[in-house]
């Protein structure tokens, strides 16, 4: 099991979970942050920081974002297991998904 980040992250981006994740485990797309599950450690530590609510344990996650399941497994498939995330630093693409949804307008 792993914990998922899903649509709330979506242009917020906060980053509070990666400076609570001990492991590394968390990835910048261009829009949204990612967890990798085969580096999470399902310690939860994330969790109760993100401000938007966005990061469930697997289990938890609901209904309406089952498909971040597969979208944070799969933003994974060409990347791997690099072993941390400081070390590839901003990854700058995302999982189609992401295509669908509009920006969220920015507060200038």
């Amino acid at each position: 099991m792993t914990y998922i980040i899903a649509l709330p992250c979506v242009d917020v981006m906060d980053k509070s979970c990666i400076e609570e994740c001990p492991v590394d485990c968390i990835y910048e797309g261009d829009r949204m942050m990612y967890i990798q599950p085969d580096e999470c450690v399902d310690c939860g530590a994330c969790e109760p920081v993100c401000p938007v609510e966005a990061i469930y344990y697997e289990d938890d996650v609901p209904a309406q974002y089952s498909e971040y399941k597969e979208v944070n497994a799969e933003f994974f498939d060409e990347l791997g297991s690099p072993g941390g995330a400081a070390k590839v630093g901003r990854v700058g693409k995302d999982h189609p998904v992401l295509l669908q949804i509009q920006k969220k307008p920015t507060v200038e």
